[in-house]
């Protein structure tokens, strides 16, 4: 068998003499192999009982060459020897110079006496059999009367039901258990603490219970600094959340409260609401501030003296300080001395039992923003510098949260501005429909709307929305709403604009941000959405496309709702057009509404519920006012956190079929007199006879022309309406262009005679061919406006 290093190993022979010696042997007892071999064992062992202690079982007493003491743990084990002699083998280890019973007293003395933990022994009766009388809760308050008493009548404010039920659970169980208590020691009754306590079930060596040993360790100040940083933990999620000066302000009292004040108010610099701030560094006294937020705590029920939206008199010297030095100030103690009769706040204070104040400068990037106030009432301890450091770290993040949303405040503020200059004040005058509208901006700078008179008496509708947001989203809604003005005169079928703003969009998302100053504007028409709309009051016939817009909702005179099954194209800049046009025939006084697509993405509701929603109310009262029905739909929107809309409503009228008058001519040369006479017919039979010679020039020119350049059949139409409007239409696709001929030239001067003669003219094209047309202003008041003729 072999030995281990270090220890001392020996053999015996069968009458006990030392056959064999180890070095180790040599080295834990002093002899050397030839001293010890032949030696009986007992010669090594110490035969003398020791006077301080007695040998535990498996230890031995040996005694070392030089004669000291020496205790060991010996294990013995038979050994077969040459010729089969019974042989032992012992291995000694040394043992530890201090007895086991010994260890345990002077353990049990300083756990005792001398340990900085809460330890008691607590018999099945509940009465402490042992205490630590060192015990920071106990020092100097409980002495050594104590042992044989209740443990409730030692440490009210310590021991409660709860704590007995859970000594008994373990005595009886004899399972341990470990838990946070909350309570206040006998050394410091008026203050609460919190321990870790630990209870373990001691017993006999026979199992019979001897009682459980409580043990206890006053953790008050660190669960303090946790708290403290879990509080700011849950105020970094919990203020800004929203881009809102007012919500950040009222989430720092609700974070504040009652975590670290009864009450607690803040108010900002009046400026900081509309997206401005002061110089950096301390204000005037004197500058306006206005109450945004106040809370207290709920048992409390404290009414505010200034309610949101008042302005804010400071007359107590801490708020005036903290405002002109720009640092936090501490209160300890409230008195009436540091209170100003003159202020309304001091009223409230008195009767909120008031006694302690912090009030902190709000203070991003060295720009005043506000101050915050907070104030103790019912917890009997003042403030002290802890909780105003506390407290000043939690103002300065609140801080940085509510200048972000300054900022985004003046940004929107800019943006809407830039709409509001951008958007159409009203609508430009037209015969083909009613209209009202409602356009809610809020963070949506980017939406807009259009009402385009169109030729032939015609009108487009327009509704879009960008998909970014801020003064880059309204900067492109511009330029977008400058190029659907720009394409819509040119008569282009809805399907064919929205391919031109596509194209255009596309060209637009591929510059580089350095190409050009207005590149990120542009930029933001990518994604952009749009329905365009085109109502004729001649055919009753509606013309729709959109680009990942939703499609209008259509109620008849009768009430009916209806959604034209009007395909989706992609959004302007993505996805691969075309478009795709889908006509529908209205009824005389429909009502057509066309929508961004928040106005059905309302509050958490799903988009079905909100469509069905706006049919209700749309279809609940077809023969409403316009503005009645705005203001209905308005009133059951539930919006999105600061989500805006628009709704663009129009009530189609028809154009009474007196007031057009329309030819079918061959392409002969002789029938420009033809047209030239049916022209003075209609025109006299208008009452418009001051307009019978430019409007016969107009027709010859237009004839000759589209017989000369033109196919056949050639139509001739004259629509009487806000203005007289001759058309002649034929089947060719060539475009006409405006010549500036020679005194010599024998032609060329039709259309330059037109754009002199006409208000304004121009050329739209369908699928048979193109249109020319040319307006004229009727001549003045006393001629009949056909919305007002019988």
């Amino acid at each position: 068998m072999s030995a281990r290093p270090g220890d001392a190993r020996l053999v015996l022979d069968e009458r006990g003499t030392v056959v064999q010696w180890s070095r180790g042997a040599e080295q834990l007892l002093g002899y050397l192999a030839q001293e010890a071999l032949g030696r009986h064992v007992t010669l090594l062992l110490d035969d003398q009982p020791s006077p301080d202690h007695a040998e535990q079982p498996g230890q031995v007493a040996a005694r070392h060459r030089d004669g000291h003491r020496v205790t060991v743990r010996a294990t013995v084990s038979p050994l077969m020897g040459s010729g089969g002699a019974l042989h032992w083998s012992v291995e000694l280890t040394p043992a530890s110079d201090a007895a086991p019973d010994r260890v345990d007293a002077a353990l049990l003395r300083a756990l005792l006496t001398e340990s900085p933990l809460g330890v008691q022994v607590v018999d099945g009766d509940l009465r402490l059999v042992r205490l630590n009388l060192a015990a920071p809760g106990v020092r100097g308050v409980v002495g050594a009367e104590a042992t044989g008493r209740h443990i409730r009548d030692v440490a009210p404010g310590l021991v409660d039901e709860w704590i007995e039920r859970q000594i008994r659970h373990v005595a009886e169980t004899g399972r341990p258990l470990g838990f946070l208590h909350r309570g206040r020691p006998p050394s410091d009754l008026a203050h609460d603490h919190v321990y870790s306590v630990t209870l373990l079930s001691l017993k006999d060596p026979a199992g019979r219970s001897l009682g459980v040993l409580v043990a206890s360790q006053d953790i008050t100040e660190r669960r303090r600094a946790q708290d403290r940083l879990n509080l700011l933990a849950e105020a970094g999620t919990r203020i800004g959340t929203t881009l809102d000066v007012v919500t950040t302000a009222e989430e720092l009292v609700v974070a504040a409260v009652p975590a670290i004040a009864d009450i607690a108010t803040v108010d900002v610099l009046d400026d900081v609401l509309h997206g401005e701030v002061s110089a950096p560094g301390p204000v005037s006294e004197a500058i306006p501030l206005r109450r945004v937020a106040f809370r207290s705590a709920g048992d409390l029920r404290a009414q505010p003296a200034y309610d949101a939206g008042d302005l804010v008199e400071y007359l107590l010297s801490s708020h005036i300080a903290s405002l002109t030095e720009l640092r936090p100030i501490l209160v300890p103690r409230l008195n009436g001395d540091q209170l100003s009769a003159d202020d309304r706040r001091t009223a409230h204070i008195r009767a909120d039992a008031a006694h302690s104040l912090m009030v902190v400068p709000l203070a991003a990037r060295g720009v005043v923003l506000g101050l915050a106030s907070f104030y103790r009432a019912t917890e009997p301890d003042p403030y002290d510098e802890d909780d105003l450091l506390l407290t000043a770290e939690l103002c300065a993040r609140a801080a940085v949260c509510i200048d972000n949303a300054r900022q985004y405040t003046r940004e929107r503020n800019a943006a809407l501005a830039l709409q509001r200059t951008l958007l159409p004040r009203s609508v430009p005058p037209q015969n083909a429909v009613e209209v009202a509208w409602r356009h809610e901006s809020a963070r949506s700078p980017g939406d807009w709307f259009d009402v385009i008179p169109l030729s032939s008496a015609r009108v487009a509708l327009v509704v879009g929305r960008m998909a970014g947001q801020g003064i880059e989203a309204a900067a492109a809604m511009g330029q977008l709403r400058m190029a659907i003005n720009t394409l819509a005169p040119q008569g282009l079928a809805p399907d064919e604009l929205l391919g031109q703003l596509h194209d255009l969009v596309t060209g637009h998302s591929d510059e580089s941000a350095t190409d050009s100053p207005g590149a990120p504007a542009r930029a933001q028409m990518q994604g952009a959405t749009c329905l365009y709309t085109i109502y004729d009051p001649i055919s009753r016939r509606c013309t729709l496309a959109r680009a990942g817009h939703p499609a209008p909702v259509v109620v008849t005179p009768q009430g009916t709702v209806e959604i034209p099954d009007v395909p989706e194209g992609p959004a302007l800049g993505t996805g691969h057009p075309p478009y795709r046009t889908v006509e529908v025939e209205l009824q005389e006084n429909s009502t057509l509404a066309l929508f961004t697509p928040s106005l059905v993405r309302s509050g958490g509701a799903d988009r079905s519920a909100a469509m069905s929603t706006l049919c209700r109310v749309l279809g609940g009262n077809p023969h409403r006012s316009l503005e009645g029905t705005c203001d209905a739909l308005v009133r059951a929107h539930q919006p999105a956190a600061d989500e805006g809309f628009v709704l663009l409503l129009a009530r189609t009228r028809v154009l009474a079929a007196d007031r057009v008058a329309s030819w079918s001519l061959p392409a002969d040369p002789a029938v420009v007199a033809t047209a030239r006479s049916v022209t003075l017919r209609q025109v006299a039979a208008w009452g418009l006879g001051a307009l019978d010679f430019t409007t016969e020039l107009i027709v010859s020119e237009l004839v000759t022309n589209a017989i000369r350049y033109g196919t056949g059949p050639i139509g001739l139409r004259l629509i009487w309406d806000r203005a007289l409007i001759c058309e002649v239409s034929d089947g060719s696709s060539t475009s006409p262009h405006l010549r500036y001929a020679y005194e010599t030239d024998e032609g060329g001067r039709g259309l330059f005679l037109i754009a002199q003669l006409a208000h304004r003219w121009g050329t739209h094209y369908s699928a048979r061919g193109k249109t020319i047309w040319a307006e004229q202003a009727l001549p003045g008041p006393g001629t009949s406006h056909p919305a007002e003729a019988p």
